[in-house]
């Protein structure tokens, strides 16, 4: 993306279509509800409502390039980091800082599937499937579970919680696969399934390294 591009919107080409004109706190002049810097005097614009996708240019859809979204994400960055504010007025250096909160939140959550599988669901109305005080509602899921950590549990070297955690890596590709066909069907009901299922996946590998660092220590 280029300068232009990111001076003039944090919501990417033609987000601000349609939108009604609004004023620039500083100089009071007309701004683009998206845009970045008032087109008047310059001063940077409060960070607007939009979501995350909007924030950093994307469209909202799970089939995301990781790469894409970095690039996004530094291009923001580098025109609203607050050390580029140093010298601009304190209303200037705070609205930088909510600009960087705002740009680090969609970036963090955008990277990582799950979360970003997650907010998909959240922006269609749908409860979150990652939330830490869901259960699982599902037998098939339920027991595979309880075979994985009980496998885990009774592994007793590190080749064999390689061997597990493997097992499962593979498995989590397949399944971001198969999320990706879910929300470009726009099968919410399958891609809520799919995600708690990843959730699942995700907290295994940290119970396999947990249980590999303690073989590790206890080894001879």
């Amino acid at each position: 993306m280029n300068d232009t591009a990111a001076d003039r919107t944090s919501a990417g080409p033609g987000a601000g279509s349609g939108a009604s004109i609004g004023s620039c706190w500083s100089c009071h002049g007309p701004v683009d509800p998206v845009a970045l810097f008032c087109h008047v005097c310059g001063a940077v614009q409060p960070p607007g409502a939009g979501d995350h996708f909007k924030r950093l240019g994307l469209t909202q859809r799970f089939d995301l390039d990781p790469a894409e979204i970095g690039r996004r994400y530094v291009a923001f960055q580098q025109r609203l980091h607050p050390d580029r504010f140093a010298g601009k007025s304190a209303r200037e250096r705070a609205i930088a800082e909510l600009h960087a909160v705002s740009l680090n939140e969609a970036h963090e959550t955008l990277k990582d599937p799950l979360r970003r599988g997650a907010y998909l669901l959240q922006l269609a109305g749908r409860a979150s499937p990652t939330a830490e005080n869901r259960t699982i509602d599902d037998p098939a899921l339920l027991m595979e579970t309880m075979e994985r950590r009980e496998a885990l549990s009774e592994a007793t070297s590190i080749a064999g919680v390689v061997a597990l955690a493997e097992a499962a890596a593979s498995d989590e590709i397949a399944l971001l696969d198969a999320l990706k066909a879910a929300f470009a069907a726009d099968d919410l009901d399958a891609a809520t399934d799919r995600l708690t299922r990843l959730r699942y996946l995700r907290k295994f590998a940290e119970e396999a390294r947990a249980r590999r660092a303690v073989l590790a220590e206890t080894a001879p």
